[in-house]
């Protein structure tokens, strides 16, 4: 894959380089509430700052209906974290293209920054049209993409720019590529995964191919219980997706064919209603009550996928345990948290999503080895599933 760094600086001073980043960031009240994303795309954009390049970044920000501008989901709030981390001002321009665009390029200096509205303002960006991706690349000399949040996109400012400028992978893109990887070519042993959520149907590629490299694979959250009934236990209440037990059952054959330990609860928090206020009780699996449903795993559990993870060199955690965004419901989420962070002789690789925020939320980011900034995109190249933006670069 084509990096930035393939290029020296000398090459990079004064040209106008246009720069997929990932800015799709929290907001509230129009300020950014968490700024983890922007913050991953700053070693590329310094590098490029430090040549001397006239930096034009692009970004997608939210669902707009992709009619125009709509201030909910302009960049503008991101554009202001951006200055206030890079010390220097980040200019904007409420358009994505046209004549607006192309005056705000042309009255950059060398090593100035201009963020482009947001992408999804013009409906063409999804549609990877290429009218849009003539456009987009007409702004610059050369084109880099560093969000590996959006790599699993075909859109025009991902795949499409392609066609027209050199293009090379940015500094976060290429770490992220590598690292998951080297984890799934060359894991130093014994390689853990941790997959949690709510749908077997959601990660059924992702665990087909794990089962192939792995030598644990631990299951929590609502896809356990798809396992569990394919064991044959009741389920009560909980979600299971019923189309799924057979292709749950198999990868269960299939575990024990391959020789990996495939780690399901002993036991879970059960509840009577979705809820913050719900009445609890913890059960084994085989006594869930037919009118209560699981949403967390119980500390039996905690314990024993605590002592599974203490043994791991190479972990992947992709998904929580339970409904950790509820205090009743959070223990299991927390627990496998912090037994990562425990573990510091192992590669700990937290593989975007709802993991993250929940690393975040327990205060444990510092401690984990590395934090993919896309759950989409590394579940895909975990599953082997190309990513077009990251194919366009090769």
């Amino acid at each position: 894959m084509r990096t930035i760094k393939d290029l020296k600086p000398d090459e990079l001073t004064g040209k106008r380089v246009i720069v997929r980043v990932d800015f799709n960031v929290p907001l509230a009240e129009g300020a950014v509430t968490d700024d983890t994303r922007i913050r991953a795309a700053l070693p590329t954009i310094e590098y490029l700052c430090s040549a001397g390049s006239r930096v034009i970044l692009m970004s997608h920000l939210g669902r707009p209906a992709g009619i125009g501008f709509e201030e909910t989901y302009s960049i503008v709030p991101a554009a202001r974290v951006l200055s206030r981390l890079m010390g220097s001002e980040v200019k904007t321009v409420q358009s994505v293209t046209g004549p607006k665009v192309r005056a705000a390029v042309d009255s950059l200096d060398n090593g100035e920054i201009l963020i482009l509205e947001n992408l999804r303002f013009d409906a063409r960006e999804k549609k990877n049209d290429d009218s849009f991706s003539h456009e987009l690349a007409d702004l610059a000399d050369i084109y880099v993409n560093d969000a590996f949040g959006a790599a699993h996109r075909a859109h025009s400012s991902t795949a499409g720019i392609t066609k027209y400028l050199p293009s090379y992978a940015g500094v976060l893109l290429a770490n992220e590529v590598e690292t998951l990887t080297e984890m799934l070519e060359d894991p130093v042993r014994p390689f853990i995964a941790i997959l949690g959520g709510s749908k077997v149907s959601d990660k059924f590629g992702v665990i087909e191919k794990l089962l192939e490299k792995v030598d644990t694979l631990i299951i929590g959250g609502g896809m356990c219980f798809t396992f569990l009934a394919a064991q044959g236990h009741a389920t009560g209440m909980s979600i299971v997706e019923e189309e799924w037990i057979d292709r749950a059952r198999e990868m269960l054959t299939k575990a024990t064919t391959k020789g990996v330990d495939l780690l399901l609860p002993l036991d879970v928090i059960c509840a009577d209603t979705f809820s913050e206020a719900a009445q609890i009780c913890i059960r084994g699996i085989d006594e869930i009550p037919e009118d209560q449903m699981g949403l967390d795993i119980g500390p039996a559990t905690c314990a024993y996928y605590r002592e599974a993870i203490a043994k791991g060199k190479t972990i992947f955690w992709n998904g929580p345990m339970g409904v950790f965004e509820m205090k009743p419901f959070e223990m299991g989420t927390k627990a496998v948290a912090e037994a990562l962070a425990r573990n510091q002789e192992a590669q700990t690789i937290i593989g975007g999503g709802d993991s993250v925020a929940a690393v975040k939320q327990f205060e444990l980011a510092d401690r984990m080895t590395f934090i993919s900034t896309g759950g989409g995109a590394s579940m895909q190249l975990v599953e082997g599933t190309p990513l077009p933006g990251v194919e366009v670069l090769n």
